[in-house]
């Protein structure tokens, strides 16, 4: 059984080591009819691997390794096999360019020019370049170059190797958008911006020496931004109907492996878990997830499928979008995890700095795989909902996470509130802790029981106990006798307007019930009670006192 490639991304590797790969190498038959173009498609979908064997496919210097495309798809095109192993191929990734200042940026992209020119030494001292190219080629390989040079660097090494070879080159850059994200997030976009639009503009525009020029992404970044003036320059993202099946597996595909592992009787499971995603009118899996689950299943028999994607970078996004929107966004968030969908205007092409802009938000998380289209409105609107279990999970786990952090810093404050009888005080600390949960409109009394209950974990806590004359629904007790103990009595109200009479009702059920005389009886000096309605996210405090 072939070995599952999970976290492999070069090409080479992959079909050395006999691992299961699923023939992306059409994809090559249609680069051929394309000059400048990027793919965008969200992380872990095969981006950097179908990079990796467009360089091994086109490289001039990979020749011995042509053997690697034998039986694949890509044999079979007489057309496409006139331009194997042909050209002078620069292959860059930008993934690594995470630093939080501009200046480690620099540092880190001449690194990369480093290592591009360790891989292509002959161009160093070759007889057919200038002394001037040589001494430019020179410094950039010892990292001594300036920023400027820095920014013409591709098309200073693309115009020696056509030089060289007399073959005009293949430029291959990776994750091109990466660099952009942490400039966006560390404040120095306007820097980082104006040097990569130097220098895609330099290899990919004014570069005679070009043949082709291929990027990818997660983001389309907008032309007016970062791709100025490139009018030979085409993008296909998610929502283009071209291409759609080169990034990601099919069901076809999936069916495929699941039976090749003999697991095909787990697809429905496989489906809801990592299918969902619409790239063009095909529907396609998450490969990443597919091949993660795979792996585990056929050691682990009884292995059940989990958020693989969680446990990648870039889910801070979301996070941040959930920790610091809006109440309309959070609102819509939960629409979305509750499985409705949301109805929104895409912009195919942004700006980081457009980001932050709650109409923009949605376009960044269709494009980076956190939504799917499930209907086109027309005129760039769509119906979009959440694709799968898995991202599903991503969304969950961020409100839980966002919603537990908050209630510890406020749990203490409530019930101290309560215990002084700051019933105001009290009613407002619950009510935010109330707005920033996730919403259940199916909601019954039992639910905010356990609610309350999950709110003073971490005290002492009788629930649902028999007291005198009925039964309190919460009572959270002191560590000392001479403290204060509280009986919550909760009650879940039909509409907003029967909150107070709700309330009222609850504390009247504590006198007459007697609640607190067992407390009392069981040795504790101070007991005092409350009654709490509750309507969907809206809520009442009333004190328990005798008339």
């Amino acid at each position: 059984m072939k070995l599952i490639p999970t976290g492999i991304e070069n090409f080479k590797t992959m079909i050395d080591k006999n691992a299961y790969y699923v023939d992306k190498t059409n994809l090559i038959a249609d680069i051929l009819n394309e000059q400048v173009v990027l793919y965008t498609r969200p992380r872990r979908f095969g981006k950097t691997l179908n990079m990796s064997m467009l360089y091994y496919f086109f490289s001039i210097k990979e020749k011995e390794n042509a053997y690697l495309f034998n039986d694949l798809y890509i044999s079979k095109n007489k057309e496409a096999l006139e331009h194997q192993n042909k050209y002078p191929t620069i292959l860059i990734s930008l993934k690594e360019m995470k630093s939080s200042s501009f200046k480690a940026q620099i540092i880190a992209f001449s690194n990369i020019i480093y290592e591009l020119l360790e891989k292509n030494l002959e161009i160093l001292s070759s007889a057919q370049l200038t002394d001037t190219t040589k001494k430019k080629l020179n410094s950039l390989h010892d990292e001594t170059t300036s920023i400027e040079d820095l920014k013409f660097s591709l098309r200073v090494i693309s115009n020696a190797l056509y030089t060289h070879y007399h073959q005009k080159v293949i430029v291959l850059i990776d994750e091109y958008d990466v660099p952009l994200q942490s400039a966006y997030q560390n404040n120095y976009y306007d820097e980082m911006v104006d040097f990569l639009r130097s220098v895609f503009s330099s290899a990919l525009k004014t570069n005679d020496a070009l043949e082709k020029g291929i990027m990818t992404g997660c983001l389309r970044i907008s032309k007016e931004s970062i791709f100025t003036g490139l009018n030979n320059f085409k993008t296909y993202s998610l929502l283009d109907e071209m291409n759609e099946e080169y990034f990601g597996f099919n069901e076809n595909e999936v069916k495929q492996l699941l039976e090749d592992y003999q697991l095909s009787s787990y697809m429905d499971e496989v489906k809801e878990w990592y299918d969902g995603y619409l790239f063009g009118n095909i529907e396609i899996y998450n490969p990443w997830s597919t091949l993660m689950y795979v792996d585990k299943k056929s050691h682990f028999s009884s292995y059940k499928p989990t958020s693989f994607w969680a446990n990648t970078s870039g889910n801070d996004l979301v996070v941040n979008y959930i920790q610091n929107g809006s109440d309309e966004l959070h609102e819509e968030f939960e629409q979305l995890i509750q499985g409705k969908s949301l109805e929104k205007y895409i912009k195919p092409e942004l700006t980081y700095r457009e980001m932050d802009n709650i109409n923009n938000i949605y376009s960044f998380l269709l494009l980076t795989g956190y939504l799917r289209v499930i209907e086109d409105l027309g005129e760039n609107k769509y119906k979009l909902v959440i694709p799968n279990k898995e991202v599903y999970e991503i969304y969950k786990q961020s409100f839980m996470s966002y919603f537990e952090d908050y209630t510890f810093v406020r749990k203490e404050d409530l019930y101290q509130c309560l215990v002084r009888e700051d019933v105001d005080q009290a009613n407002e600390i619950l009510g935010d802790i109330l707005s920033r949960s996730i919403s259940y409109f199916d909601n019954q009394e039992s639910f905010y029981h356990g609610f309350l209950v999950g709110l003073f974990s971490g005290k002492k806590i009788k629930s649902n106990r028999e007291a005198m004359h009925g039964r309190f629904d919460l009572c959270i007790l002191p560590k000392q006798i001479f403290q204060t103990a509280l009986i919550l009595e909760c009650k879940h109200s039909k509409s907003v307007k029967e909150l107070v009479s709700d309330a009222k009702e609850g504390a009247k059920q504590i006198i007459d019930n007697k609640y607190e005389d067992e407390i009392i009886n069981d040795g504790y000096l101070h007991v005092k009670g409350y009654g709490i309605s509750f309507y969907k996210k809206y809520c009442y405090i009333v004190k328990a006192e005798n008339s």
